[in-house]
């Protein structure tokens, strides 16, 4: 366990890893090139992880051992030194985006105390999250999306038709999209990032109520995370394409291939979560280049206190020692 001190130090130790990862991607945007961006946030993150004092292991990364040079899973990070931990990560959520020049990329991480995240394979998972102040298990994988809808407008005293879903712009939601547009909704479709997707549903300024769909198992702990500071449930079960994605998600060690997983189950234990803005979103500002310098704008939450800090940083690269 660590101290109140040593907490809150880690807190701010996840921003400067997240703004190394975000600043890196962000000299990319609008290029056109994906790999470029997402190679340079990944050496970003891994630079700055190294050198912090904790005994730490990926676990949620960029790929297993022999498709990730770095930060794969199960990869020691940081000095040796300190606490032992869990990290799960996406360096750059959005790389597409990123390449477009378009909203919503950001970089990732999570802190966990050892064991604190469920070990999922680089699979999909069906979702659906919401914010919080509303009742416990309101929300339901297993229901129609119009009862879903309904549960949750009733609990906020408003329509169906004022409620925004959020969901990821894919062919295979073609389907849940026509439910919910039949049931009144209105929806917001996104071309990336739905860790950015679960997060909009706790920040009011985001204007999203649900967000639901199919995307990456990984991304869904994230979320999870992300939800354990910020407050909200969350349902997450794992999607198999054929029966190799279930060997895989059998030795991650996944019993119930069909069990539905609760955010606390998917982020247990004291959790630290950060990211920093890219590129621009309705919750964070995105990487914005000033001669010799940057400003990033970041947001890191604890689930030990439910605080959320929207933390300014203005970067002066002169004083950089590597100036990158």
């Amino acid at each position: 366990m660590t101290t109140p001190s040593a907490d809150r130090t880690l807190a701010l130790e996840t921003v400067r890893i997240t703004e190394a990862a975000a600043i890196a991607a962000s000299q990319f945007m609008g290029g056109g090139d994906e790999k470029s961006a997402d190679q340079a946030a990944v050496c970003a993150m891994h630079k700055a992880l190294s050198g912090m004092d904790m005994d730490a292991t990926v676990r949620i990364g960029e790929g297993i051992e022999g498709q990730a040079d770095k930060l794969f899973v199960g990869e020691k990070v940081g000095t040796g030194n300190g606490p032992k931990l869990d990290i799960a990560l996406v360096a750059l959520e959005g790389k597409s985006i990123v390449a477009r020049g378009g909203a919503n990329a950001l970089s990732v991480i999570a802190v966990a105390e050892d064991g604190g995240f469920l070990t999922v394979p680089n699979i999909y998972m069906d979702k659906i999250a919401i914010g919080p102040g509303l009742p416990d298990g309101i929300i339901d994988l297993d229901k129609e999306p119009a009862d879903n809808l309904k549960d949750v407008a009733d609990a906020k005293g408003v329509a169906v038709s004022d409620l925004v879903v959020c969901m990821l712009d894919r062919p295979r939601h073609a389907e849940i999209i026509g439910k919910i547009r039949a049931a009144g909704a209105r929806i917001r479709l996104i071309l990336d990032g739905d860790v950015s997707g679960v997060i909009a549903t706790t920040q009011p300024e985001a204007e999203v109520d649900i967000f639901c769909g199919i995307g990456g198992a990984q991304q869904g702990v994230l979320g999870a995370a992300a939800l354990r500071g910020a407050g909200g449930q969350m349902q997450g079960r794992l999607v198999y394409r054929n029966n190799d994605h279930r060997l895989e998600a059998q030795n991650a060690g996944i019993e119930d291939l069909e069990r539905k997983y609760s955010a606390d189950e998917m982020a247990s234990g004291d959790v630290t979560f950060a990211a920093t803005g890219i590129t621009h979103s309705a919750m964070l500002k995105g990487v914005h280049h000033i001669p010799g310098g940057a400003i990033t704008h970041s947001m890191v939450l604890r689930s030990k206190t439910g605080t959320l800090r929207f933390i300014e940083g203005r970067h002066d690269f002169t004083r950089w020692p590597d100036k990158s």
